[in-house]
């Protein structure tokens, strides 16, 4: 009689962890095609998304306004998005560079699909100098190759914007 009861405590146990794997998905960015008019976190308000503005004029007002400007939207075409989770992307800007955006508080993040299409940003945009590690850990994320993530050796000023809202717009 023990011994059906330890066969049959070890089959509810192997169960147990099999369905409990089962369970468990693999951490990623979410799925999507991030088609237009899709949005991830706060929802982008028409009228701001009419108002949003180039992140040239971004620049240039940040300069202005002592490095830190509060509820601003901003259009730009995303580059580049983050591949473990989609917890951060970056966006094209108008000489070539580009500048980097967050989620606020890690409450959303935003699919891989996102790449090569515009959107309007709505939340606070800040000159930042980003540390050395900093930069080399967004690069690890991004999946860069060795040599380029070696090749981080100076913190870096950057625009950094944190995002309550996201909006594909085309």
């Amino acid at each position: 009689m023990k011994f059906k009861g330890i066969l049959v405590l070890a089959a509810v146990s192997i169960s147990t962890l099999a369905f409990a794997q089962e369970g468990k998905k693999k951490m990623g960015p979410p799925e999507g095609n991030a088609i237009v008019g899709d949005t991830y976190g706060s929802a982008v308000a028409s009228n701001v998304e009419s108002k949003a503005i180039t992140v040239e004029k971004l620049g240039k007002k940040l300069k202005k306004e002592n490095k830190k400007v509060e509820n601003v939207a901003v259009k730009g075409k995303v580059i580049d998005v983050c591949e473990k989770k989609g917890c951060w992307l970056t966006i094209q800007t108008e000489d070539n560079s580009q500048f980097f955006v967050k989620m606020k508080d890690y409450a959303f993040f935003v699919p891989t699909a996102l790449k090569g299409k515009t959107v309007v940003l709505d939340g606070t945009a800040e000159r930042k100098v980003t540390s050395i590690d900093e930069q080399k850990h967004y690069a690890e994320d991004a999946k860069k190759p060795k040599a380029e993530i070696d090749a981080i050796t100076q913190p870096k000023e950057e625009i950094r914007f944190v995002a309550n809202g996201i909006k594909v717009v085309n």
